[in-house]
């Protein structure tokens, strides 16, 4: 089968492939040059030899050229993103799906196993915020399209695919500039959002508490800020100054705000709103968190990827009954449980919203209060999902969040969870990752007892040891021992109760009357 013909290889020539064959057929040569499926010939001048050496070179440069077009040309397919149920059996047990979707992204040369596993996680995302998902697409380019995101064939194709399919939302993998978002709706014909939008729709579903909530909602004008969009008569001048009876007249002629003007005011003063109201919730999170300082009580902090399993090991951990489910951000409002080590310290743990890549920088701002519990912590308890694909790309993630609010500094205990789902290979390669790295389960209760022997030996320990007499009336002190400091000894006396212990700096000020001598 012919697939080009060139006149003449001595003129001007821009295609690549014309270029080479121009190069081949040499400068005192004319007449026309055919590429077909078994070879290259030149009309004049007969056809090439099949064991050429120059042919098979030019060959080998062909083949490549064509095989670079065909994947600039071409969407890739992403096979196994539907949603779509197969049994119909499975419907009672499942919730109602209000949006059926299809997912985009753009991958640059090399990154094809990532930008799949990037359109896998934004599937699962979607799933949790409620939609279905139908199909997905990714285009090899070096840069997304400035003006339609994928550029206006690829835009066209998709159009026709979201008509085929029914779908009424295209979900784009990265953040989508407002321009590129209202050209490629006027492309598709549909809705089209991006990954930070499902992200912030999941947090607005999830959020229970006061702050939570305020905090979602901050989060969400950030965004929609520059991405108003006035449609018809919601971009007139509306009157300004007062109105008579008869509508407009004398103090009306003004020009007044547009709608979108007036939507933005409103906006930034519900922000302001937002901001102070976040702010009026510090104090009483800042007392919380001093009387747990005052009291010597250390913390551990729980982090990790979005549905790696951290409330379900917290559960495993503590025997209590933290939220537990099977999907994205189940947890935003941080939850604290109080422990204890082996040989009595007391302690407590704090389950923290969990991270998710290309987490929205808003959404980090906005949760800057949640995220202080990890920057306080005197142990970060990390959680990896030993299961999934890219574990590395989740280390990684949860690592950059760690350091934006400059906690990179405390003591981590890297923890590959659900290893009852990996093999020995698998963990052979997270063990390359992070050699020191826990291996548990929350489901079977694999690795807990070691995870709680690493969690007592990182947690700091009273270095200052005390001979002391505490009398019978002091009972508070026998207890502040017991519960925050660590007891060696104990033995009852006629004065008192004597003990033996290591303590803080400042239990040892309150112990200072009742201290032996020598």
């Amino acid at each position: 089968m012919t697939k080009r013909i060139s006149e003449d290889p001595g003129t001007d020539v821009t295609d690549p492939i014309e270029r080479i064959l121009a190069r081949a057929s040499g400068s005192g040569s004319t007449g026309a040059t055919v590429i077909r499926d078994g070879g290259v010939e030149n009309l004049t001048g007969g056809a090439q030899a099949l064991g050429d050496e120059a042919h098979d070179q030019l060959s080998a440069d062909i083949d490549a050229i064509r095989l670079e077009r065909e994947q600039r040309a071409s969407l890739r397919r992403v096979p196994g993103l539907s949603t779509e149920l197969e049994d119909v059996t499975e419907v009672e047990y499942r919730q109602l799906r209000l949006e059926n979707v299809v997912l985009i992204g753009v991958y640059p040369q090399g990154s094809l196993d990532d930008a799949e596993n990037s359109l896998r996680e934004l599937a699962a995302l979607a799933e949790t915020a409620g939609a279905q998902v139908l199909d997905g697409l990714l285009q090899r380019r070096p840069h997304p399209d400035k003006s339609t995101y994928l550029g206006k064939g690829k835009a066209h194709e998709l159009a026709e695919l979201v008509a085929s399919v029914g779908a009424d939302t295209v979900v784009a993998d990265t953040e989508l500039a407002p321009s590129q978002r209202r050209a490629l709706e006027d492309v598709v014909k549909v809705k089209v959002i991006d990954r930070t939008a499902v992200i912030l729709d999941i947090f607005s579903q999830h959020a229970k508490s006061r702050e939570g909530k305020a905090q979602v909602e901050l989060a969400q004008l950030e965004y929609l800020l520059p991405r108003l969009r006035g449609w018809g008569e919601s971009m007139s001048r509306q009157a300004g100054g007062q109105v008579g009876s008869g509508g407009a007249g004398m103090g009306s002629r003004g020009p007044g705000e547009t709608k979108m003007e007036l939507d933005r005011r409103k906006i930034h003063t519900r922000m302001a709103k937002l901001r102070k109201q976040i702010a009026g919730f510090a104090p009483a999170r800042e007392a919380k968190r001093a009387n747990r300082k005052r009291g010597e009580v250390p913390s551990v902090a729980i982090a990790g990827y979005t549905n790696a399993g951290k409330s379900s090991l917290l559960n495993r951990l503590t025997g209590s009954a933290a939220l537990v489910q099977n999907q994205l951000f189940a947890t935003l409002d941080t939850t604290v449980r109080h422990a204890e080590t082996a040989d009595g310290r007391t302690f407590t743990y704090s389950d923290t919203v969990g991270f998710v890549r290309n987490l929205p920088h808003q959404l980090v701002e906005a949760f800057r209060s949640t995220f202080e519990e990890v920057g306080d912590a005197d142990v970060v308890l990390h959680i990896v999902d030993g299961s999934h694909p890219d574990p590395e790309s989740q280390l990684r993630t949860v690592r950059d969040v760690i350091a934006e609010v400059d906690a990179q500094g405390i003591p981590e205990i890297v923890v590959f969870n659900k290893s009852d789902l990996i093999d020995d290979a698998q963990r052979l390669v997270l063990h390359g990752l992070a050699p020191d790295a826990v291996f548990a389960s929350a489901r079977t209760g694999e690795g807990i007892e070691e995870l709680r022997a690493r969690i007592d030996a990182a947690l700091p320990v009273p270095d200052r040891e005390v001979d002391v007499v505490i009398p019978y009336d002091r009972g508070d002190l026998v207890a502040e021992l017991h519960e925050r400091n660590r007891v060696l000894e104990t033995e009852y006396v006629e004065t008192g109760t004597r003990m033996r212990a290591f303590v803080t700096g400042e239990t040892v000020a309150k112990l200072e009357p009742f201290l032996r001598a020598g």
